[in-house]
C-alpha cells in the first residue's frame, strides 16, 4: 500500500512538472516616478520639479485648512478637505505640464506651477 501511494504521489509530481508554465523572460514594466505634493494656502509644494516622461503617481496632501484639489495633465484629484490625501496617477509626456488647484481664485493667488517631463 504504501509502494502504490509513493507511486502515485510521483505520478502527480511528474505530471505537474510538464503542466507548470514555462518562464520567458520579459522586460520589466517601467516603474513609476513618484512626486509627493503638498496643498496649503496659497501655494503647492513639490518634492521634484522635473521628472521622465512616462507613468507619475502624485501623492497629494493637503496640509491646509481651506479644501483644494491638484489637476495636471487632464487629470485631477477630487476636492481634498484639510488633513486628506489622494494618490494621481498620470501618464506624462515630454514638455512642460502646468498643475494648478481648480478652487476659484486658488491659482490667481499662488496655487499653480510647472513640472518638466524629460
Amino acid at each position: 500500500m504504501k509502494l502504490r501511494t509513493f507511486s502515485l504521489a510521483l505520478l502527480v509530481l511528474a505530471f505537474g512538472l510538464v503542466l507548470a508554465p514555462v518562464a520567458t523572460s520579459k522586460p520589466a514594466a517601467p516603474t513609476a516616478t513618484t512626486v509627493l505634493v503638498t496643498a496649503k494656502e496659497f501655494k503647492f509644494t513639490v518634492s521634484k520639479r522635473s521628472v521622465a516622461k512616462g507613468a507619475v503617481v502624485f501623492k497629494v496632501t493637503n496640509k491646509g485648512a481651506l479644501p483644494h484639489d491638484f489637476k495636471i495633465a487632464g487629470k485631477k484629484t477630487p476636492m481634498l478637505k484639510p488633513g486628506k490625501s489622494y494618490t494621481l496617477r498620470a501618464t506624462l509626456t515630454k514638455g512642460a505640464k502646468v498643475y494648478i488647484c481648480t478652487v476659484s481664485g486658488h491659482a490667481a493667488a499662488g496655487m499653480k506651477g510647472s513640472l518638466r517631463v524629460t
